[in-house]
């Protein structure tokens, strides 16, 4: 990225002729952004600029003395309070002003120690209350009161990183995963179980990415970690800081990236945890009024064109890249960040929704400087914007007029699946719509497509598989039973998966334990359940024996990833070839492998021709097969040679025509081999 951002030869809009007559407004836009940076940082990096964790929060200096600053400008007088002083505020841990609204308190070295916990008790006109620090980087819950305290962390053998970057990632393959709930136990799990026992899965599984949920400190567990209140906390439920640093390390030791889902969409309302009311007033972070209150999610709303603000978020990226090591950000709730009606009940139909006065232009400027931070602090590391709005731009580089992500959450797809699972039989699923919706992506953005992720498995939705099956599951997983609303459920959970994988544009994403078809919901302990684990875990057990169906669903998920990954699937773009309403087939070729598909619930059809590359074909993967719970109709590894004719069915564009034989219910995978 040069000093200057000279803008490339082509932007957005030079090969879109839809985003031409908003050239003037993109142009704004990117020169908007470029002013801020340079506003920030000047003519040096946006990285170097951006250390307010450097100077705020609790440091320990080379000499062994401690200091501590925080920015509260309403406050009249704030002391530190904590077990060194039995909780009282004295003058000897009074901070002083500095200026700027700026407050700092120097300390000797007897005077406190790694692990005392502390807060600060702020002061302002008419009022004053206990805080936690807003750069506290340690907070800890009383497990009697609830209570959360900050912690002083500063170990005297500080972390060694052993393993090196895992470089990057075009196609990531991702393992969606939540620590807490990644346990078989009915607990909170840990970092270091999972880096012991669900690691290895991973790494065997294929997947070459986690993007690990809940890792700010949230007071609610069951918020799932969207209700942030210490930015800069690693969750303390989950354990140390060490820990988390040795399940980074031990990923990048098996290849494989770590992507942290970053909540800076909003910030839980709290006062005595998180930022709300921080120095006696309502606008330290966030907007004032209604502006700065979510109407859906009961949580405050940062005001982005604030310096502080902007500098506090841009902070945070850097303090993750550089404390934890992380390879990447998924960024939560972009479509309410990106508009002052956060996209609440609205359908996104035609681009002047991008381009308006409905867009808070501040948040899309962060969004940018964010991507030009991540990229400076390390060029392999990689974001992904969870938007449903579909912005045109935000996945496309800064230099070309675009927000700079590289990649964006195909959310569509999913909601279709639980569309078409839920309204229609699957006899009446259209392979044109199908088509349509699983490819139906902006060729000059990448997405990561998935069936479902934890949003499908939260309590009050179902999983696909739950959806496919109901209570069925409950009766009929084993082997040794029979039902034709399990056999329906398990042969659809693999086409989907596959269908969906295969089209992907560039990445695929599942839930941990949706691979195998994880039986329950999600619900974290609360009141109305009794404050129950019973469905806060995944279990992991039920994909172990041979005699559960729920085996066969996890070898063919492992399978399919494997495929991917030796035929470099995602390097090309998907090429239909045949889209029979009739019989609901649809097959299309993507890099050297074809993929046939016949949703048809009764019928099979033998002699099935299809227009291809003329060739002989190995079939690569067979969803029916006994080793995937299916029915075995097909011969494993079997040789097809295309012949020289044109074919009946579907696109016309090849000389010859590959007969197949396709059973009901039943997915192929065809590689080019001569």
């Amino acid at each position: 990225m040069t000093l200057d951002m000279d803008k490339k030869k082509e932007m957005i809009y030079d090969n879109d002729a839809w985003l031409v007559p908003y050239k003037e407004a993109i142009d704004r836009r990117h020169e908007r952004i470029l002013e801020e940076r340079r506003r920030i940082a000047g003519s040096g990096k946006l990285s170097d600029a951006c250390n307010n964790h450097l100077y705020y929060g609790m440091h320990r200096c080379d000499d062994g003395s401690w200091i501590f600053r925080e920015w509260a400008p309403h406050a009249t007088k704030i002391y530190l309070i904590g077990e060194f002083n039995n909780w009282k505020r004295t003058e000897a841990y009074a901070l002083r002003p500095v200026g700027d609204g700026n407050w700092e308190i120097r300390l000797e070295s007897m005077f406190l120690s790694h692990g005392e916990l502390y807060k600060l008790y702020v002061e302002w006109p008419g009022g004053g209350g206990e805080r936690l620090p807003a750069y506290a980087t340690r907070a800890v819950q009383d497990p009697e009161t609830k209570a959360f305290c900050a912690q002083v962390w500063a170990p005297d053998k500080p972390y060694r990183w052993k393993h090196g970057r895992p470089g990057k990632r075009e196609h990531p393959l991702i393992y969606e995963c939540h620590i807490g709930m990644s346990s078989e136990e009915e607990k909170v799990s840990t970092f270091s179980e999972f880096r012991e026992n669900v690691l290895p899965y991973v790494k065997d599984l294929g997947y070459d990415t986690l993007q690990i949920m809940a890792l700010q400190e949230h007071p609610y567990y069951g918020s799932f970690g969207y209700q942030v209140s210490n930015f800069y906390a690693l969750s303390s439920r989950f354990g140390t800081p060490d820990e988390f640093k040795a399940l980074v390390d031990e990923a990048h030791a098996c290849g494989i990236a770590v992507v942290m889902d970053i909540v800076h969409s909003h910030s839980v309302d709290n006062e005595l945890e998180g930022l709300g009311m921080f120095d006696g007033k309502d606008d330290l972070y966030f907007y004032s009024g209604d502006r700065g209150r979510h109407p859906a999610w009961g949580s405050r709303c940062f005001n982005y064109g604030k310096y502080e603000t902007m500098a506090f978020l841009l902070s945070n990226c850097k303090f993750w890249m550089e404390e934890y090591h992380i390879d990447g950000f998924r960024f939560d709730g972009v479509t309410s960040m990106l508009y002052w009606d956060h996209g609440l009940g609205k359908d996104f139909v035609g681009y002047d929704n991008y381009f308006n006065e409905g867009v808070d232009e501040s948040a899309v400027t962060y969004l940018a400087l964010a991507n030009m931070l991540v990229k400076e602090m390390n060029p392999d590391a990689f974001t992904i914007a969870e938007d449903v709005s579909g912005m045109a731009g935000l996945a496309a580089p800064f230099e070309a007029g675009g927000v700079g992500f590289d990649f964006r959450m195909s959310m569509g797809v999913a909601d279709n699946w639980i569309k078409w699972i839920k309204e229609l039989p699957d006899e009446k699923w259209s392979m044109g719509e199908m088509w349509w919706q699983l490819t139906n992506k902006r060729a000059d953005e990448k997405t990561i497509s998935y069936a479902e992720c934890h949003d499908q498995a939260l309590v009050g939705d179902k999983t696909i598989i739950f959806r496919l099956m109901d209570k069925e599951m409950y009766f009929h997983m084993d082997k040794n039973s029979t039902s034709a609303v399990v056999d329906r459920g398990i042969a659809l959970h693999k086409m989907i998966r596959l269908v969906t994988m295969a089209t992907a544009g560039d990445g695929y994403l599942t839930f941990m334990g949706n691979e195998f078809g994880h039986p329950e919901w999600i619900d974290f302990p609360r009141e109305g359940n009794g404050w129950s684990y019973k469905y806060a875990r995944r279990q992991w057990s039920l994909a172990r024996p041979d005699y559960l169906r729920y085996r066969n669903l996890l070898l063919f998920d492992k399978a399919m990833v494997a495929l991917a990954h030796k035929e470099h699937i995602f390097d090309g773009r998907p090429e239909l070839l045949v889209q029979d309403e009739e019989k609901k087939i649809l097959v299309f070729k993507r890099i050297n492998c074809i993929f046939a598909l016949n949703f048809n619930a009764t019928e099979s059809f033998s002699d099935y021709g299809l227009s291809a590359p003329a060739g002989k074909y190995e079939m690569v993967l067979d969803s029916d097969e006994k080793e995937f719970d299916g029915f075995s109709r097909l011969k494993t590894g079997e040789e097809h040679c295309s012949v020289h004719e044109k074919s009946a069915n579907g696109d016309q564009k090849y000389e010859d025509t590959l007969y197949l034989y396709l059973p009901s219910r039943c997915a192929v995978v065809l590689r080019k081999i001569d």
